[in-house]
């Protein structure tokens, strides 16, 4: 009888809890003003990188430097590598987002757990640019090396990459903007950010993807999550006046 009561008050108490350790949405819109040039960068720079794989002028530079990044080999290079392109693999690609998503929904953050949705879905954009292209992923010779892992779809993008900018970034810039305390503001976004840094090199490490991929993939992937953030900053401006205006 006293169980639900008990399991409600607990809940309410988590919720509470995790929007007094958040930033008001005044100071936490301020810290979002940035990287529009980047975004637009970003973008320029993706059309340039398709435009080269897709006249295929890239191959002996894709060539040349995913020899020169797998010649620095060592057992615990692996298990970081390997460690970092993980969380992209099925099931956990299918499993941790929602999970994400979820949570911040269940903390009242519904706003958020929409706009995270929406970022998690840099993969659809990854599945359809795979279909555009069509590029073959490396193979496996005398001095290439590839990592057996279950792979799907073409090389050109890299939809560990695209995706961990669109889930992971998000997540970071929610993090960043939101989280009050300090220490566990730069951790969080620390720890997200060493992630979002990794993910490109293991995919190259581990003969998954080409450097033009995994370039192309963090730029555009940082065009929509710069994109994604300006429409969220509006949002989010839109429902505080409409709070702090007089009724009519």
């Amino acid at each position: 009888m006293t169980a639900a009561p008990t399991i409600e008050r607990a809940t309410e108490a988590a919720v509470q809890k995790a929007h007094e350790e958040t930033l008001p949405t005044p100071v936490a819109l301020e810290r979002g003003r940035f990287a529009t040039a980047m975004g637009v960068l970003g973008l320029f720079g993706f059309l340039g990188i398709f435009g080269a794989v897709r006249a295929r002028r890239s191959e002996a530079f894709d060539l040349a430097m995913s020899l020169k990044l797998q010649h620095q080999r060592s057992p615990l290079l692996d298990r970081v590598m390997a460690a970092a392109s993980w969380l992209g693999f099925p099931p956990q690609s299918r499993l941790i987002p929602p999970a994400i998503i979820a949570t911040l929904f269940a903390l009242r953050f519904r706003i958020e757990a929409g706009f995270e949705a929406l970022a998690w879905g840099t993969g659809l954009v990854s599945t359809l640019l795979k279909e555009v292209m069509k590029r073959p992923r490396p193979v496996a010779g005398e001095d290439l090396r590839v990592v057996v892992a279950p792979l799907g779809g073409s090389s050109f993008p890299s939809g560990h990459v695209i995706t961990y900018v669109g889930t992971y970034g998000f997540l970071a810039y929610l993090a960043h903007t939101l989280i009050r305390p300090v220490a566990l503001r730069r951790a969080v976004v620390g720890g997200l950010g060493a992630l979002l840094a990794l993910v490109g090199p293991s995919r190259i490490y581990q003969g998954h993807h080409w450097p033009t991929d995994v370039t192309a993939s963090y730029m555009l992937g940082t065009s929509y999550v710069v994109a994604l953030t300006t429409l969220y900053r509006r949002v989010k401006g839109d429902r505080r006046r409409a709070r702090v205006s007089p009724p009519a």
